[in-house]
């Protein structure tokens, strides 16, 4: 499981997407989320757009693995579905944010955690101003919550900086490629080729 954590801006969904189209091996998490659509997003490909109160009797049933509140809107990721995919081999790749992650490093210590920055703060408020999706309030609620995004990028194993676009599709991949390659995982993987090692 590769956790991917990022401020609003960074880059995050973009590499998500180039890095999927590289590696079709790897399963996307869908989140769930209260968040309306924004133009061009479609239910069950980006999230699945769920009600508040939907939303509530899900978390309270426990069927969420992470949840949480971010710019007023509720988060979550399917418990079931994440254990379905890992109990049939499959990598996962989960798009989060830090508190996300936080819990579900919890539940899964050896999951492996990126976190993309942008090259500034001055760059970041230029793309969330660029894409042309948000108020100028909503952007200065983002910058806000960026920095304390940031301030936790300690919490995590890998850094990737998102300076040239290409370059960090590139150590991303590296990092996924890297993670399979570990001992662990390739005596799990390929047991009739490694046969009988002391784990």
């Amino acid at each position: 499981m590769v956790l991917l954590a990022a401020p609003s801006g960074a880059g995050k969904s973009s590499l998500v997407q180039a890095l999927l189209e590289r590696d079709p091996a790897l399963r996307l998490s869908i989140s769930h989320t209260t968040r309306p659509p924004r133009p061009g997003e479609q239910d069950g490909r980006e999230y699945h757009f769920i009600d508040r109160a939907s939303f509530l009797a899900m978390m309270a049933a426990g069927e969420f693995l992470e949840s949480a509140e971010v710019y007023g809107n509720h988060y979550g990721t399917s418990s079931a579905w994440i254990r379905q995919q890992l109990d049939a081999g499959e990598d996962v790749l989960l798009e989060i944010d830090w508190q996300g992650a936080q819990q579900v490093r919890t539940l899964f210590p050896d999951c492996t955690t990126v976190f993309i920055l942008p090259p500034s703060l001055v760059d970041l408020e230029a793309r969330l101003v660029g894409r042309g999706t948000d108020s100028l309030e909503v952007i200065a609620r983002r910058l806000a919550a960026a920095r304390e995004d940031i301030s936790h990028v300690g919490e995590f194993e890998y850094v990737i900086i998102n300076i040239d676009f290409s370059v960090a599709v590139e150590d991303l991949a590296a990092i996924v490629r890297a993670q399979r390659l570990k001992r662990v995982r390739q005596v799990l993987r390929h047991p009739e080729i490694l046969p009988n090692l002391d784990l």
